[in-house]
């Protein structure tokens, strides 16, 4: 073979390959690996007690290539295929969220019936049904776009959606899972043009509506009273947020060092858990935690980089995908972050692609793939375009 036949193949090869955006990579790459190293330093002396220092560690890297090979296998769906697979894709989110309540099949874990048992492990349904119910909702938003510009009727509908299946959440109960998908649910149909105040009055009444339910409900109120002053009771109801306290004011500038927290030693509940970030701030001080902010908030960007360009190429459904997935971690981060200094009352929700929890980290990676493939289709349909052009 010539030497300029091999470097038309290679050309070729070239352009037709995966168009992969490499600062999402580089950014979503550096939270795992700033993860694994903080979910060993965290779980160390827990897994210590069992024989194995390491145990945590080997089964987050375990996670991570698992989350990774599903990434791949979403990475090779075609957006418009996944648009079509929309609405199955809710009844299978509805049906999961269903069977998780019903005895025999949910798990119990900590008095919440939030996981199934698959192959010997424990999945926690919401993380999938979440993205599954935001993948119709980025379909709805481009199929009846005229109805969701006009009025109120138009948004009504995917509210009401939403509504539906944040009560499912909140019966297993999820509080933190149902109001990070109304969150983010109300940002992508606001992207996809619903008028502010409409999308303002009805944030105002779902926020009336979870006052009510922390107001009726004894164990949430115990919640917030202990997250306005955790200090009046620091043995029982503030426990775990004034030892997060305590932590995080111990690492000041830089930290006590990688590995030396002393809060992680049977101190501080969910440790390598909900409660990841109190640890880091410990041992890496203010340098580490601007660090993971400015990894969190660059991830986030690069989402919302990625979902304009699809937008602007008239991709809609795939600006949404990748849009939603921004919105997602940008709530889902302020949230973790806010209830480990005190500014939120305690939620169960993990630190994105950093806690160690089996169904976020596989989820979050496999939804990585589908905003990895949202660049790939902008990204070769821009340049067909181009040749179209020419």
């Amino acid at each position: 073979m010539s030497g300029a036949a091999i470097a038309a193949n290679s050309e070729d090869a070239r352009v037709n390959g995966p168009a992969l955006d490499l600062p999402t990579l580089i950014l979503a790459s550096t939270i795992v690996l700033l993860g694994l190293v903080m979910v060993t330093s965290a779980s160390i002396t827990i897994a210590g007690r069992d024989g194995d220092p390491f145990a945590y560690l080997e089964r987050q890297l375990l996670l991570v290539l698992s989350g990774a090979v599903l990434a791949i296998m979403t990475f090779s769906i075609p957006m418009r295929r996944l648009e079509q697979l929309a609405t199955p894709l809710l009844l299978l989110a509805a049906g999961l969220l269903t069977i998780v309540l019903l005895p025999g099949f949910g798990h119990m874990v900590n008095g919440s019936r939030r996981w199934l048992r698959l192959a010997g492990m424990n999945f926690q349904v919401s993380e999938a049904a979440r993205v599954l119910t935001l993948i119709y909702i980025a379909s709805y938003a481009v199929r009846f776009e005229p109805a969701l510009r006009s009025g109120l009727a138009g948004l009504a509908r995917p509210l009401g959606l939403l509504a539906f299946m944040a009560l499912l959440l909140l019966l297993e109960p999820d509080f933190g899972a149902a109001t990070v998908l109304f969150i983010t649910g109300f940002g992508v149909l606001f992207l996809a043009g619903a008028r502010l105040r409409y999308v303002l009055a009805m944030l105002l009444a779902a926020s009336g509506s979870m006052v009510l339910l922390v107001v009726f409900s004894s164990y949430r109120m115990r919640r917030m009273t202990a997250f306005l002053d955790p200090w009046a009771d620091p043995f029982k109801s503030g426990f775990q947020l004034t030892q997060s306290l305590i932590a995080i004011g111990r690492g000041e500038w830089f930290g006590v060092g990688l590995g030396a927290s002393v809060q992680k030693l049977f101190y501080l509940p969910e440790a390598h858990t909900d409660f990841l970030f109190a640890v880091l701030a410990e041992e890496l001080g203010l340098f580490g935690v601007a660090l993971t902010l400015a990894l969190f908030l660059g991830l986030a960007w690069r989402a919302f980089v990625i979902g304009r360009r699809a937008f602007e190429a008239g991709h809609k459904f795939p600006s949404y995908i990748a849009s939603g997935f921004g919105l997602w971690l940008g709530v889902q981060s302020c949230i973790n972050i806010g209830v480990n200094m005190g500014v939120l009352p305690t939620k169960g929700l993990t630190l994105p692609l950093m806690s160690y929890g089996r169904s976020s980290l596989i989820v979050t990676l496999a939804w990585l793939g589908l905003v990895l493939r949202v660049h790939h289709e902008t990204v070769r349909g821009t340049r067909r375009s181009r040749e179209l052009r020419v």
